[in-house]
């Protein structure tokens, strides 16, 4: 319940500060500039303030608990492991959390390489070898490294700004049309209208979310290559191999899943954020 309500609160204050902006700056969204404005305001505003509180969200949703002083020795250690990769990969220092959860998993989130968090899971750090662990430590440390949290971003914006022009822009079209073969000429009415714009949104979504799938599929690969070079390639391997053999996750939500350590599965590949660990895997062992 906690989750759902700073979800919407959010997007309740993304749609705020957009409304403001666009208040500002005068938009007007019966021109195309005007509507192409409205559409990167929004489509880019969300993405970036979904960015810029990234690691407070995680570490609320998720309940995360900053390990500020070592309270055992796997915590120690865990702490000492992502400051050495994160020396080697040549970034500050992440924050490193764990929460509680008996999946399998491990996440990165944060505004950039030298504001960022490593969180891990209770049931990864119980429930694999400190080589396995250090594989997929070497991993998240590599997301930030290599700076996916800024590029999927930025990515997501571009589809959002498509994905909210393109569907008023057609729905325009479609309005125009049945008003020019309307005796009277009024078009869908303003319910008609906002109805066929949320149909659009949501099929233009699909294919947006096709889109940043597949991006994020090739930063997962990155990623494992990154995470080899930082803990060795077979503890990357032994890490993904673990992960395979391990329940299916879900306790994570999208935004934080992005950039797990293990995605969901889903029933076509071109969905699903991760590849199938299968291929990763292969692909490790090929390089």
């Amino acid at each position: 319940m906690k989750r759902i309500f700073l979800l919407i609160a959010t997007n309740m204050a993304i749609l705020l500060v957009a409304s403001i902006v666009m208040s500002i700056l005068g938009v007007n969204t019966s021109t195309m500039g005007g509507l192409l404005v409205f559409a990167a305001i929004f489509g880019f505003g969300g993405a970036f303030i979904s960015l810029a509180i990234s690691k407070w969200m995680a570490k609320k949703t998720m309940g995360c608990e900053v390990i500020t002083t070592p309270r055992d020795n796997t915590e120690r250690w865990l702490v000492e492991t992502v400051a050495r990769q994160s020396e080697q990969a040549g970034i500050k220092m992440p924050e490193v959390a764990i929460y509680q959860s008996p999946e399998l998993n491990a996440f990165a989130t944060g505004p950039s390489k030298d504001n960022s968090l490593v969180a891990v899971s209770s049931g990864l750090l119980y429930g694999m070898s400190q080589d396995e662990i250090e594989g997929v430590l070497a991993h998240e440390v590599s997301h930030v490294a290599n700076g996916d949290m800024v590029t999927l971003t930025l990515i997501q914006g571009v589809v959002n700004t498509f994905v909210i022009f393109a569907a008023r822009v057609v729905a325009g079209i479609i309005n125009n049309f049945v008003a020019s073969n309307d005796e009277e000429g009024e078009g869908l009415g303003m319910f008609a209208y906002m109805g066929v714009v949320f149909v659009l949104d949501m099929l233009f979504g699909i294919l947006a979310s096709m889109i940043v799938a597949y991006f994020s599929r090739i930063r997962e690969f990155k990623a494992d290559e990154g995470g080899a070079r930082l803990a060795g390639k077979e503890k990357m391997i032994a890490a993904l191999d673990r992960l395979r053999q391990g329940p299916e996750t879900g306790a994570m939500p999208a935004q934080m899943a992005a950039f797990g350590i293990n995605g969901k599965k889903s029933m076509a590949e071109m969905m699903m954020s991760h590849p199938p660990l299968e291929k990763r895997i292969a692909a490790l062992r090929a390089s």
